[in-house]
Parts: C-alpha cells; sequence; structure tokens
C-alpha cells in the first residue's frame, strides 16, 4: 500500500501549480525494475518484457518514458483492481515503443474514481514528444495505453582519412 501511497503523492506534486524540480536525479528506463517491484508490492502482477537494442536515449523522452508506465500502472491499480498487466518497452529504429495492457478486474473490489489526470498527462508528455499514443479498452475488458516516441538517429562522426592512408 506504501507504493500507491508515494505513486498518487508524486502525481499530486507534478500537477500542483508550484512545483519545482528536484535536485535528485530523475528516474529513467534503467530505474524501471524498481518501479515494478513497487507496483508488485502494492498488489500488482506484472510481467516486463523489453525488445530490441537497450540504448540511452534522450534524458526528456527516458524521463517520459517512465513516467508513462508508471501512471498507467498507477491507473491499473487504481480502476482494475486485481488484475495483471504487461508492460512492453521495444527500442526500435527511429524511437522508442511503450506497451502497458491490464487485464479486466477481477474479484469484489470496486475501482475507484479517478480525476481524470493520467491520461491527459500522459497525451502531454507524448504531445511534448512529438509522439503517438492510444488508450482505450480491449476487446477482453482490460485496458491498453500504446505510445511511440519518435528518437532520431544520431549519424556518427565523420573522420576524414589520415594523409597517406588508402
Amino acid at each position: 500500500m506504501a507504493a500507491l501511497t508515494e505513486l498518487r503523492r508524486v502525481l499530486g506534486v507534478v500537477r500542483s501549480a508550484d512545483y519545482e524540480a528536484p535536485d535528485a536525479p530523475q528516474p529513467t528506463l534503467a530505474s524501471l525494475d524498481g518501479l515494478l517491484a513497487n507496483v508488485r508490492e502494492a498488489g500488482l502482477d506484472v510481467e516486463k518484457t523489453v525488445t530490441g537494442a537497450v540504448r540511452e536515449l534522450p534524458q526528456g523522452v527516458e524521463l517520459s518514458a517512465y513516467r508513462i508506465i508508471q501512471e498507467a500502472l498507477s491507473n491499473t491499480l487504481r480502476h482494475a483492481p486485481g488484475a495483471a498487466a504487461g508492460v512492453e518497452v521495444s527500442y526500435v529504429l527511429g524511437g522508442l515503443g511503450i506497451r502497458v495492457v491490464n487485464e479486466a478486474a477481477t474479484g469484489d473490489v470496486r475501482p475507484s474514481p479517478g480525476a481524470g489526470h493520467g491520461i491527459t498527462g500522459m497525451r502531454e508528455r507524448v504531445a511534448m514528444l512529438e509522439g503517438e499514443m492510444t488508450a482505450g479498452q480491449t476487446a477482453a475488458g482490460g485496458y491498453e495505453v500504446s505510445v511511440f516516441i519518435p528518437v532520431p538517429i544520431r549519424p556518427e562522426p565523420v573522420t576524414e582519412p589520415r594523409e597517406g592512408s588508402v
């Protein structure tokens, strides 16, 4: 339950008008396992899949990707209690793909109402990075958030041939 409280606190702080960036380093996709451990402690069964060649991405992309996954999992905890979720991170040519899918809520636990900031915040992050996002109910009654964030490929530095080389 502490993990869910912490997630809600972070989301509330980010939404406050007088928010100032912390001095501490911001989370990246390298921090994802810690986030997943926290949501597992809060009761969410979640699996992670990473495809492609893992590489360092621009700081804004790393932070936004982490926060999008964090929000999608927080929404799962809030709106689909008892459901399992999957997180997919795909390092592809020209960008980063993120997919968070959860099953339908199970058991007699009622989903908690939300303030509606979660999806809006994710869309804002994606738009800021000129990416694309879809979010909606799955055919099986769960929910899916899919994101593509373009990341320009850095050209290799061109080196001039040295004198005397062929």
